[in-house]
């Protein structure tokens, strides 16, 4: 039975600001290449990589400068900084990307501090800047990466001209103040509604949307880095796997589920999806426990619908890595939150779940 949770905070606030997304169609390639994508973004050591953005599906139209220059960004909860090409970048993604020029920003402040993230496959380098960065009226001014250098394949290959950090400062790269620390909004809290459709998708802030919606329940951050909360277990039908020494980080940036092999291999056993999609009635219900509230999730849930040569192919959203010793975190993408809208609210550290009220 799902619950209420009533906070001030979650009863719709009136001046919460619906802000577009935009949705790119996931290929099978893109699926394989997200195993790398966690690795190097998780796994990366002092810096926070993100490597292979482009199989993030989905994108926010995020302004900076004075008038607003647009780009095409990745909003991220599961990194803490702002960075957006240059108009000084000659790297080859720069040609086929939108650049940033300063000197057509009358709020632009230089700041010369040297920008550097290192990827598996490559990174970006450049230099510190300050300006006002924009998501739809809402503004904050602050420090961010202006790359003048990037290396990798998959930096040309993507629709991304930037990325927008929305995890916890502690993770920040040079320590600078996140978006959401420094932009005006006395509420700092957001919500994402992911879709398959991509005119359906949709961030909301501040706050989350009330209507139509019911929460589930309101989890507490257990870990101000990423947003990682208390996973209990995941299950397979009445098959319960203990996975409490591990935390869900709930992922924006990452388009699947990817846990340790420790406990997804055993979630997965026996499940084959069939290319053709012919069996999704046959597959049995996942769950998620968190904090003792169980979250489930449907075949056609973490099935994904992708294209290949063409074609519409189903492939298993949910994928297994070695972690190394200590890195005990199951990496909760878009799979999950395209099934429960999610809130993330830094007013009280917490994450709150939500379902549409035809499905509560």
């Amino acid at each position: 039975m799902y619950t209420s949770f009533a906070v001030a905070a979650l009863i719709g606030a009136t001046s919460a600001g619906r802000i577009p997304l935009m949705k790119k169609q996931l290929t099978a390639d893109m699926v394989e290449g997200q195993m790398h994508r966690v690795q190097d973004k998780f796994l990366g050591g002092e810096h926070v990589n993100v490597k292979d953005f482009m199989n993030a599906q989905y994108f926010v139209e995020v302004e900076i400068g004075t008038p607003g220059q647009k780009f095409t960004m990745v909003p991220d909860t599961g990194s803490s900084n702002l960075w957006v090409y240059s108009q000084h970048c000659w790297s080859i993604p720069c040609w086929t990307h939108a650049l940033f020029d300063s000197s057509k920003s009358s709020t632009y402040q230089a700041d010369g501090q040297a920008f550097d993230i290192t990827y598996g496959s490559g990174g970006v380098k450049g230099k510190a800047g300050k300006d006002v960065a924009k998501i739809g009226d809402i503004e904050g001014t602050m420090s961010f990466g202006e790359v003048t250098s990037a290396s990798g394949v998959s930096f040309i290959a993507s629709q991304m001209s930037g990325i927008m950090g929305l995890a916890y400062d502690t993770i920040s790269v040079d320590g600078f103040k996140t978006w959401m620390d420094l932009n005006t909004l006395k509420d700092k809290s957001f919500s994402f509604y992911l879709h398959s459709n991509p005119t359906e998708s949709y961030m909301v802030i501040p706050g989350m949307d009330t209507e139509g919606y019911t929460v589930v329940e309101s989890h507490k951050v257990v870990e101000e880095k990423y947003w990682a909360l208390q996973l209990n277990s995941v299950s397979n039908g009445d098959n319960v796997i203990d996975a409490s020494k591990y935390k869900a980080v709930i992922d924006s940036g990452t388009s699947l589920l990817v846990g340790p092999k420790a406990i997804v291999d055993e979630m997965i056993k026996g499940i084959t999806v069939n290319s053709n999609c012919s069996n999704l009635d046959q597959l049995p219900e996942l769950a998620f426990t968190i904090d003792n509230q169980k979250y489930p999730l449907s075949p056609s849930d973490y099935v994904l619908q992708v294209e290949q040569l063409g074609q519409k192919q189903c492939l298993l959203g949910i994928q297994s890595m070695d972690f190394p010793e200590g890195f005990n975190y199951f990496i909760v993408g878009d799979v999950f939150m395209r099934r429960y809208p999610s809130y993330f609210n830094l007013n009280d550290n917490t994450v709150s779940f939500q379902v549409a009220k035809t499905i509560a």
